[in-house]
């Protein structure tokens, strides 16, 4: 009752249909980011990392949240960027947009409503790719990473975009599609391109996990039978019945095995600190195993990295990273793979003759 009683309180109270959204975000504007590096005067070799954020707005007021939020802003720089972001930013520029997120409530259930308010801030980050894409160029290697309701987006944009795109796909190190669900059957259909990542040396992937443990009974229910992701290119569908994709983050592969806490390079409770500046991660806190599409792990020992438990805790990403080294070390050896995949391509790839001109029509010789 806990539950249904908080998301009275958080009911926006207005149909979708009727409601006036927040002023659009206007990407080619600076203030739209919450980092957007500038990338003239970097290796062009170096990647380029899209991060999309996890819910802030729990709802009340709005169906979306309002970009000049100041407690959404503050929030956001001091616990989701150092411990989301930061497990990516030693190894590529990162950008992070703000988006018109939908609000903790449109989580909570499956109305229209609150699908349509999913759908607006998914907009959203569909036009902040458009403009990183232009800010990254044509060569660059490329990194998305989403954690909570941003993972869910990113999702939409390897559907929608990046599996529409060889070139995109070549350049792509990873996704990493954090603490969102994720239909197993899209990499038997439009992501069979992208597979999931089923070794630690495979690049143009999927990671994906939703971590759970064992007794949390409630939030396993919330993201096995209470949740929607995407379920083809355009369409939200439930999670009822449908398989889930998981990649445990201490084997990196999709095998069912435990991973002892051993294997655990370390979670972090990161607090106030810039993007580039590493805090100390907790090494051996958790052991891992994926199980029927989810992540299971162990309690950790240091109570900096157990989720807290104020209400609907089920329902947002915690603010600590349980697999920060982890992640940290998997996207630097990706990255480095792919660097080496791409020279080697770029090696042994045809070389086409030079144009010869005839007037203002270029034409190639015909062997």
């Amino acid at each position: 009752m806990r539950d249904q009683i908080y998301q009275t309180f958080l009911d926006p109270g207005v149909p979708f249909q009727t409601y006036e959204p927040p002023p659009a975000p206007d990407y080619a504007q600076g203030e739209s980011w919450a980092v957007r590096p500038m990338l003239a005067a970097m290796d062009e070799d170096e990647p380029a990392v899209f991060f999309v954020h996890p819910t802030l707005h729990t709802g009340g007021d709005h169906w979306n949240a309002a970009l000049d939020r100041r407690s959404h802003r503050e929030r956001l720089e001091r616990f989701y960027l150092p411990n989301y972001a930061g497990p990516f930013a030693e190894t590529g520029a990162v950008f992070a947009p703000r988006y018109r997120h939908a609000a903790l409530y449109a989580y909570m259930n499956n109305r229209e409503d609150s699908l349509q308010a999913r759908l607006l801030a998914y907009e959203d980050v569909r036009a902040a790719f458009t403009q990183f894409l232009a800010d990254a160029g044509d060569e660059r290697p490329i990194i998305l990473a989403g954690a909570g309701q941003g993972a869910g987006h990113v999702t939409g944009l390897l559907l929608d975009i990046v599996s529409r795109d060889e070139d995109l796909v070549a350049r792509l190190v990873a996704a990493y599609i954090i603490e969102a669900p994720v239909a197993a059957d899209l990499f038997d259909g439009p992501l069979r391109d992208i597979p999931l990542c089923a070794a630690p040396d495979a690049v143009r992937c999927v990671i994906t996990y939703s971590a759970v443990r064992a007794d949390e009974a409630a939030r396993i229910d919330a993201i096995t039978e209470r949740s929607s992701l995407w379920i083809d290119r355009g369409r939200l569908g439930q999670t009822p019945g449908r398989e889930l994709a998981c990649v445990n983050p201490l084997l990196w592969n999709t095998s069912e095995d435990y991973a002892p806490a051993r294997l655990h390079r370390g979670g972090a409770a990161a607090e106030g600190l810039e993007l580039g500046e590493r805090p100390s991660p907790l090494a051996s806190q958790t052991g891992a195993q994926c199980q029927n599409g989810l992540l299971f792990v162990d309690q950790p020992r240091s109570r900096t990295l157990r989720r807290p438990s104020r209400l609907a805790e089920t329902r947002r990403v915690p603010p600590f990273n349980l697999f920060y080294a982890d992640l940290e070390a998997d996207v630097t050896r990706r990255a480095a793979i792919l660097a080496a995949t791409l020279a080697e391509e770029r090696r042994w790839a045809p070389e086409l003759p030079e144009a010869e001109e005839i007037g203002s029509v270029p034409v190639r010789p015909i062997d």
